[in-house]
């Protein structure tokens, strides 16, 4: 078996970029089609910590979508989510929590990150968990998705800013009763989320070094 170092699988990361997001920490709500998938590629984009919340577990009809095998079918999302993380990327720390999000632990779950992601299914859903995130962190980003059903139509992926909360995805297209998102554009918006997530990271990081130089030269 090859070994495989830190060092090798982030050798062509740029140092300032993968240092900062060495020290980040993302929230992840929801292990499913947009999790699953965001979190493999802000692991593989080289972010330190994430933490993802789901309560659910895989059935076959997930498998056309989300980043799960046929043999992890019955199993808990966020377990097989983590041991698929650490096949992929082993240097990024895992924290899964195996609880629906509400209100109530919304802090104590995603507390610490410095930005969250919102991979729900629902709208109610995505509702409870925006309006928490930003009232109880409303200078930290929610990356939201809505509109990725049906197939195609990439010029209609967007993303939209209303303060500290982005939107991506075409914001209209609705799944038909019995019919799932497929592969492809789910995989697309989750990958706007991501890509999204490590824009966002790199100012809040550059902010934070900003604002402890400024301080140090005040000390000074």
């Amino acid at each position: 078996m090859v070994m495989v170092r830190e060092n090798d699988i982030f050798s062509r990361h740029e140092p300032a970029v993968l240092a900062a997001l060495r020290k980040a920490t993302v929230g992840i709500a929801g292990a499913g089609g947009l999790g699953s998938n965001a979190a493999i590629a802000l692991a593989r984009a080289g972010v330190g910590r994430l933490i993802i919340a789901d309560f659910d577990k895989i059935e076959p009809s997930n498998l056309n979508r989300q980043q799960y095998t046929a043999h992890q079918v019955g199993l808990r999302k966020v377990k097989a989510l983590s041991a698929n993380l650490e096949q992929m990327t082993p240097f990024t720390q895992v924290v899964i929590h195996d609880v629906k999000v509400t209100p109530k632990n919304l802090e104590k779950i995603f507390g610490e990150a410095d930005l969250l992601i919102e991979a729900f299914d629902k709208a109610g859903e995505k509702s409870m968990l925006i309006n928490g995130w930003l009232g109880l962190r409303p200078d930290r980003p929610v990356i939201a998705a809505s509109g990725l059903a049906g197939y195609g139509g990439n010029a209609r992926l967007k993303t939209r800013k209303m303060g500290n909360l982005y939107i991506c995805g075409d914001g209209a297209s609705e799944c038909a009763p019995g019919v799932s998102p497929m592969a492809p554009r789910v995989a697309l918006v989750a990958a706007m989320q991501a890509n999204l997530a490590v824009e966002l990271l790199m100012k809040i990081k550059r902010r934070k070094n900003v604002q402890i130089q400024r301080v140090f030269r005040r000390q000074s």
